[in-house]
């Protein structure tokens, strides 16, 4: 199972617990799916499938968790509609306008209707923790997604000191001078996309894909003041990924060499395959990590 996204957090004390102590805790907040009347349901899920009810899988030092939100689908427009059916009723067979704070109750009450015939949809998000490094690592498309997963994780265990990832020299400045002095860390390469953005609100946005990054094209809009905010990259031969000016990580591929690996140490063997594939990926990122941090300067605390 290979990450897609990649958000960073740092725990601010050490994560003492092992998998097996994790792995009690996290059973008290299994998901279960949403009853008639819930919006939502959010718990936890074997990251194996779901045919394994085990909560962690522990590989190279790291505990792989995974989340599962359900939630019911209420198309607005439908809502909508009914609401204002019901609003027309009652102004009509009563004379009266119907305002804001009893339009809101309607609507809540038109909602918990609805609810039991509502069909549900499902997703998925992974993170794994990394004690020895002191890291947890979220496969998240955005922060909502993994706060989300954090809040529960922090509710299952009681305590989750963890704070995004730190450094010191701005990303948007470090990316926009690699461009401008085309010139690279060791083991990074540019690939064919990137987003400038003018700095302050509402300035102008280029978003460049198959594009040569150091075409003067690009030197145009860079001396022009734009900043890079988003950057394509490969990293030594075993990842390529987009870069964001926040340090989130999307877009992230693995080399195929790595996948290639993983699955003949598998001999076909769906478990094993997802063991190798955690073990490599955790061990890839383990050496990833660093590296990111150290471009920007890593503002790591003292030692947990």
């Amino acid at each position: 199972m290979w990450f897609k996204n990649l958000l960073l957090y740092r725990f601010t004390t050490p994560f003492e617990l092992t998998a097996e102590q994790l792995e009690d805790q996290l059973d008290e907040h299994r998901f279960t799916p949403c009853g008639r009347h819930d919006k939502s349901r959010y718990g936890w899920v074997s990251p194996l499938s779901e045919k394994h009810t085990t909560l962690t899988h522990a590989a190279n030092g790291c505990i792989m968790l995974c989340a599962r939100k359900e939630e019911k689908v209420l198309p607005a427009a439908v809502i909508r509609e009914r609401l204002n059916d019901k609003v027309s009723e009652i102004e009509a067979k009563e004379d009266r306008k119907v305002y804001g704070k009893e339009k809101e109750a309607l609507k809540e009450d038109i909602l918990h209707d609805c609810l039991p015939q509502a069909f549900t949809r499902s997703s998925r998000v992974y993170g794994y923790i990394a004690p020895q490094d002191g890291w947890l690592l979220i496969d998240a498309s955005s922060p909502g997604k993994a706060e989300e997963f954090m809040k529960h994780l922090r509710e299952s265990i009681g305590t989750l000191p963890v704070i995004p990832i730190q450094v010191k020299a701005s990303p948007a400045i470090v990316m926009t001078e690699w461009l401008k002095q085309a010139s690279l860390p060791e083991g990074l390469v540019l690939t064919d996309e990137c987003e400038l953005r003018e700095p302050g609100d509402g300035g102008s946005v280029v978003r460049c894909k198959n594009q040569d990054l150091l075409s003067e094209e690009i030197d145009v809009h860079l001396n022009a003041g734009k900043q890079v905010v988003k950057l394509g990259l490969e990293w030594d031969e075993q990842i390529k990924l987009v870069l964001q000016e926040d340090l989130a990580v999307k877009r992230l591929k693995f080399d195929d060499k790595l996948v290639t690996e993983s699955e003949e140490a598998s001999g076909g063997d769906k478990l094993a395959q997802f063991d190798a594939d955690f073990a490599l990926m955790t061990a890839t990122l383990k050496q990833f990590v660093p590296a990111l941090l150290n471009y920007f300067g890593d503002a790591r605390p003292d030692p947990i």
